[in-house]
């Protein structure tokens, strides 16, 4: 593969876009990158600490992102919302590979109208999930063993210190006030749970129980299409997570329970924790890094035009063993069989 331009980040500097930003220079040490936000001086500081990458100012309601009109890119990741498109416009119009991650299921739509609309103008890779997909990607990876899955239920554990920089608070808030309602698959149809079906306890490593409830996230369609389980809910709480309840730093937790078949046809059952020390950015971080180098076929294949999702397009093995190197952990709850 030939030199490759710059991979631009929009919201590079904040926490998603810097820690996807980190990820990529150590696997990738010579693939350009250019960090661009509002603030350049905070741009240029984390440009600076990664070496081989540039800063750039970007206007989110300019068609040219603000940007010189000489400038050239191999990507475009919107680790911020990207509220008027302008950024996947910036790469359709260049025929560039392009990552979202802060639309959430309740903010997809324009996006892929967008892109069925231009279906041959660019790969759009819709990565609204828990962490950037990493979240489905794990659960993909624990239920491997199985023949048949009937039920799967998601647990996230969010430390309320954890809920991300300025863009993440914003991106929570806007999602709770489009819908207090949770998306689940029940019986094999795609159902809203409100109050008080949507109310639950998430428990966490250490029997501690969080309230929370089920939301509408893209995991719930993305596992259950990939799947095949008829019943499929996510549940989010935040709180005080395990790992400051210890007396250390904020953690993540995401439970996996899955119900169905092995191989043989017996009942089986899995029932795990993925969990990271350092909370759900270096999780987020990597889901952003996986989407990139796959887009850009530093691993596999260059993708091709149209709408993709990470649990279609990356491979879960893969992705735990990303996960392992980052310091995450599979822990087995207890019931499993």
């Amino acid at each position: 593969m030939g030199q490759l331009n710059s991979v631009l980040i929009l919201g590079g500097s904040g926490q998603a876009g810097a820690g996807a930003a980190a990820v990529l220079r150590r696997w990738h040490p010579e693939l350009p990158l250019t960090i661009a936000g509002r603030d350049l001086g905070r741009a240029q500081r984390v440009a600076d600490e990664l070496g081989a990458a540039t800063a750039a100012t970007v206007d989110l309601r300019r068609a040219d992102l603000g940007l010189p009109a000489d400038a050239e890119h191999t990507a475009v990741v919107a680790a911020l919302w990207d509220h008027q498109l302008r950024g996947l416009r910036y790469a359709q119009e260049r025929g560039l590979p392009y990552l979202s991650i802060s639309s959430g299921l309740v903010d997809i739509a324009p996006e892929i109208v967008a892109s069925a609309q231009r279906p041959s103008a660019s790969a759009v890779l819709v990565a609204s999930h828990f962490c950037a997909g990493i979240g489905a990607l794990a659960t993909l990876h624990a239920t491997r063993e199985f023949e048949r899955i009937d039920t799967v239920r998601i647990g996230a554990v969010l430390d309320e210190l954890d809920a991300g920089g300025p863009a993440g608070l914003a991106d929570l808030a806007r999602w709770a006030t489009a819908t207090s309602a949770g998306l689940v698959r029940r019986d094999g149809v795609f159902t809203w749970v409100a109050e008080p079906d949507a109310r639950t306890d998430v428990p966490s490593t250490d029997g501690v129980r969080v309230p929370g409830q089920s939301i509408a996230i893209l995991d719930v369609p993305g596992i259950a299409l990939a799947t095949g389980a008829p019943n499929v809910r996510f549940d989010f709480a935040v709180g005080e997570s395990a790992g400051r309840r210890r007396g250390g730093p904020a953690s993540v937790e995401l439970r996996i329970d899955v119900e169905g078949t092995g191989p043989g046809g017996e009942p089986r059952s899995l029932h795990r924790y993925l969990v990271h020390p350092e909370g759900q950015r270096p999780l987020t971080a990597l889901g952003i890094a996986l989407g990139v180098e796959r887009l850009l076929g530093l691993r596999g294949e260059a993708v091709p035009p149209g709408v993709h999702t990470p649990e279609a397009l990356l491979d879960a093995s893969y992705a735990a063993e990303r996960l392992a190197e980052i310091g995450a952990q599979f822990v087995d709850a207890p019931g499993g069989t």
